[in-house]
């Protein structure tokens, strides 16, 4: 992105209320991906399940300040951002204490005169885009105060949709969420694209939702489909993306082609 005549990170957030559609997998080796392709990547994670904190094998007690205390100004982005073992990734850890953060971002709006507790997270973000080629959010499976604060912060949204019966329920619901988040709090929000994933290709059903998302979606929705494979599944228990647990598998050339396109649709 070109800001004031500068070229800035993108800040992409995964959304999608539903949960077990692949959006913390997606997240992580997306943002793998994109270190590969010898892009700077931050990974954001803003679910108190922290999820994608130890899914690239950080643990809990490995490190002082988490996305809660920066969201509170209690740390600096610098401060909190962790430096992977892997190639030009990062990561913004997070642990459970963030399910608690919206009574205190209510607290401090209430102490604090002009405070915004929804663009806390822009705040450092903003920050990190002077770094970072892209920063990627995974947001957590609901539409509250931290997914406000994703949509205020990011440039765009890729919605993850699982390649299962009801894959559409939901979305119409989500679809005017980013409406109202455009209107009302980021004007410049944009679509980036939309993710089939976990696709069984041995059945019928699979490959008719895959024909509605399009159908739906049109041009956003990515080539790149990312099957449900064991291997994917088993990465993240071994602290790994699946392109460091097994290059040369089928899901990590999903992941390394859905990357590829994602730095092609940004005229790079």
């Amino acid at each position: 992105m070109v800001e004031n005549g500068e070229i800035m990170g993108k800040v992409i957030a995964l959304v999608n209320q539903k949960g077990g559609v692949g959006k913390t997998t997606s997240s992580i080796n997306l943002a793998a991906s994109l270190g590969v392709l010898k892009r700077k990547a931050l990974l954001v994670d803003l679910d108190p399940q922290g999820n994608c904190t130890t899914g690239l094998g950080i643990a809990k007690g490995e490190y002082k300040n988490s996305i809660y205390e920066m969201m509170l100004d209690k740390a600096t982005l610098e401060e909190t951002v962790i430096k992977t073992k892997f190639k030009n990734l990062s990561i913004l850890p997070a642990t459970i204490n963030l399910a608690g953060i919206e009574i205190e971002l209510v607290e401090m709006s209430r102490n604090i005169p002009g405070f915004n507790m929804g663009g806390q997270l822009k705040k450092y973000l903003d920050i990190a885009k002077e770094e970072y080629d892209y920063i990627i959010i995974d947001c957590p499976p609901s539409l509250g105060i931290l997914t406000t604060n994703a949509l205020t912060a990011a440039d765009s949204v890729l919605i993850p949709v699982q390649c299962e019966f009801f894959a559409l329920e939901g979305i119409a619901q989500l679809i005017n969420t980013i409406l109202l988040a455009q209107k009302n709090l980021n004007p410049n929000l944009d679509i980036e694209g939309v993710l089939l994933t976990m696709l069984d290709s041995r059945t019928c059903l699979g490959l008719e939702v895959v024909e509605d998302i399009r159908s739906y979606f049109k041009e956003k929705v990515y080539d790149t489909i990312i099957p449900r494979l064991v291997k994917i599944s088993e990465a993240p228990s071994h602290g790994k993306p699946i392109i460091y647990y097994a290059s040369d598998h089928k899901g990590s050339e999903a992941y390394l082609s859905l990357a590829k396109e994602v730095i092609v649709r940004n005229g790079q």
